[in-house]
């Protein structure tokens, strides 16, 4: 009887046992194919059970900034800026013109020195850096900007960067992560570009706890604010509290993967419309439909030579310029936060009143 109920009970716990590394797999699985990739047990099931705790954003922040608690603040953010000579055009014409409030650079890139020269005749435009670690595009690489012997998990067999960011989360090392991040903002500053803020190139930094860690600490070590959305508010718990430094950005846009030419004017339209009180993030991909993007993205749509000279045409236009006034929608550039996270001791900061 008792050999028989140990029986009874092994098979039930082994049982047990396979049903949850079905789940697991199953949980795994899910985020691959939704190009979620998240590997890390305690942050997978933060995401499942804890993805709207709620978290404190960093005090009177619009306050600081000269506005109200209920005002609309948006930062319209170009992407990509060094990738190519048409992105890098593009993007100097929106910021020259007021049609984004902001800009990132990607070091790496073939073209970061020309957005740099851009930035010294500039030195008024909000510009940050595009943390990147991946060369995604297929006959257009680049390899990171510390020496490869230091780098080693973060490169390909050819000395690229990796095609994807599964294989840097998978395999890429954190202490090369973080000598990668660092060199990044050193050859910035070496070439004369002051960041005002740092952000991740395909979100390679946001899925892994680690990773994320060192973005935040990296950052505030060179004092520049790092761009968090609060869809990651599921990283911050009691083993990782959100630190006081790090400014969430309530809600994140961007014009995802399968969204057809045809409907992204309605989707911008829809997001201007949608806007609520509180900080806020347009992200947008420019460029012009010539013979340079289309030879990089070849045939691909998603962030393709079209599909960023769609996203210039619609924010360029008089209907989203009267959408923005309509919901009365405030820009703000991510200098003003710098401004007040890491106030200079020998100067008062004077808020910076809307952009339009």
């Amino acid at each position: 009887m008792e050999h028989k109920t140990r029986s009874i009970l092994l098979k039930f716990g082994l049982g047990m046992l396979l049903l949850l590394l079905m789940a697991w797999g199953g949980l795994r699985l899910f985020f691959h194919f939704n190009e979620i990739p998240i590997y890390d047990a305690r942050l997978i099931y933060n995401f499942i059970f804890h993805s709207d705790r709620p978290l404190k954003q960093y005090e009177n922040l619009a306050q600081k900034l000269g506005y109200t608690s209920s005002d609309k603040l948006l930062i319209i953010h170009a992407d990509d800026l060094g990738l190519a000579r048409s992105v890098n055009k593009a993007s100097f014409e929106a910021l020259s013109k007021g049609f984004v409030s902001s800009a990132s650079v990607m070091m790496p890139s073939p073209f970061a020195e020309e957005v740099a020269a851009y930035y010294l005749e500039n030195p008024h435009i909000d510009l940050g850096l595009h943390l990147t670690f991946t060369a995604e595009w297929v006959g257009y690489k680049w390899t990171g900007v510390a020496s490869a012997d230091e780098i080693e998990t973060l490169l390909d067999e050819e000395g690229f960067l990796h095609q994807n960011k599964v294989t840097v989360i998978k395999e890429g090392s954190n202490s090369q992560i973080k000598i990668e991040l660092q060199a990044q903002i050193d050859y910035a500053r070496a070439l004369g570009i002051a960041p005002t803020h740092m952000d991740s190139h395909e979100g390679t930094l946001f899925f892994d706890p680690e990773f994320l860690r060192t973005y935040i600490e990296v950052g505030h070590q060179n004092q520049i604010p790092v761009f968090v959305p609060n869809l990651l508010a599921p990283h911050f718990d009691e083993q990782f509290p959100l630190p006081s430094q790090v400014v969430l950005v309530d809600q994140m846009f961007m014009a995802l993967k399968g969204t057809e030419l045809n409907a992204m004017e309605e989707y911008y339209q829809d997001v201007l419309s949608s806007i609520k009180p509180g900080l806020n993030q347009l992200l947008i991909h420019l460029a012009f439909d010539d013979e340079e993007m289309n030879a990089i993205t070849k045939d691909r749509e998603a962030y393709g030579a079209k599909w960023r000279a769609q996203d210039y045409q619609i924010v360029s236009s008089r209907k989203f310029q009267d959408l923005l006034k309509q919901n009365n929608i405030k820009l703000i550039q991510w200098r003003d936060i710098q401004a007040v996270l890491y106030p200079d001791e020998n100067t008062v900061y004077q808020p910076q009143k809307s952009l339009r």
